[in-house]
């Protein structure tokens, strides 16, 4: 793959070109793909989101600007001085929001009672989520995801599907991150010194229900399932009362987040509304 007069080019039986401007992440999944540097180059700078996966088609690692925004200095010194208060506030928001759409999933293969427990445990969310309500939630939210006896833990088809789709999604919050001039490492409850995306973590809370709900539906041994799992990006939504895909959803989510740890003002976290697939592959 190259850059050629401001295209990204791929060899192959036959030859494919698309505008760097139109291109929004690229995932590597062969460890055979070669790259030239001038590509990369060209498209950290235009802050499009490339993911490599490793020898088993499994992400592994991205590439990420060092600086995203012009003014990334100042966004540092406002992200260091958000304050606790206003972290918890929001994380609250976070989980509350979370919990509803585990208990949706649940709604959509039955599990009514369970998913009504959910329901009840949103509401009863408290600042910073002191008291776990969000532990208590996954508790019943994974019974009835692993109801065969199996666990999160397990390597199982399920599983491989929840990590792989769960990656794709860190990697788009890490853009988001850095494309708006802020620091991964630093979260607003995530605080991992071994965790480089700390902020990351936190933001993809309330859309993991999503990738759940594309796994449950992929049939046992499927070899399309990252595909499908990838092809969430694309899928067709509603933020802020505007048509939109997921990808540019999560733009305006993350946005709307840093602007409420800025400004104190959690009434301006902005969440996708019902998420619909518009490819079948």
């Amino acid at each position: 793959m190259e850059l050629r007069l401001n295209t990204m080019v791929m060899r192959g039986e036959i030859e494919k070109k698309i505008f760097i401007n139109e291109i929004n992440t690229v995932i590597v999944q062969s460890t055979a793909v070669s790259m030239t540097a001038a590509l990369l180059n060209e498209l950290s700078r235009n802050n499009i989101k490339v993911i490599f996966c490793d020898e088993k088609c499994n992400p592994s690692a991205e590439l990420l600007p060092y600086y995203g925004a012009h003014n990334t200095s100042k966004r540092y010194k406002r992200q260091i001085a958000w304050s606790r208060t206003t972290k918890d506030a929001v994380w609250q928001i976070i989980i509350m929001r979370k919990i509803i759409e585990q208990s949706r999933v649940l709604r959509s293969i039955g599990k009514e009672k369970e998913a009504q427990m959910l329901t009840e445990y949103a509401a009863d969310v408290e600042l910073g989520d002191i008291t776990n309500r969000e532990g208590h939630a996954a508790k019943v939210y994974f019974n009835c995801l692993f109801s065969d006896g199996t666990s999160r833990r397990d390597d199982t088809f399920l599983n491989g599907c929840l990590n792989y789709g769960y990656s794709i999604l860190l990697s788009a919050f890490n853009r988001e991150v850095v494309a708006s001039g802020y620091m991964t490492q630093l979260g607003i409850w995530h605080d991992n010194e071994f965790n480089q995306f700390n902020l990351s973590s936190d933001l993809m809370e309330p859309f993991r229900p999503y990738v759940d709900r594309i796994a449950l539906k992929i049939e046992d041994g499927d070899e399309k399932f990252k595909l499908k799992l990838i092809d969430l990006l694309n899928y067709n939504t509603v933020i802020g009362g505007k048509n939109t895909t997921f990808d540019l959803a999560v733009r305006t989510y993350a946005k709307s987040v840093f602007q409420a740890l800025s400004e104190d003002c959690v009434d301006c976290i902005m969440f996708p509304q019902e998420v619909e697939c518009k490819n079948e592959l």
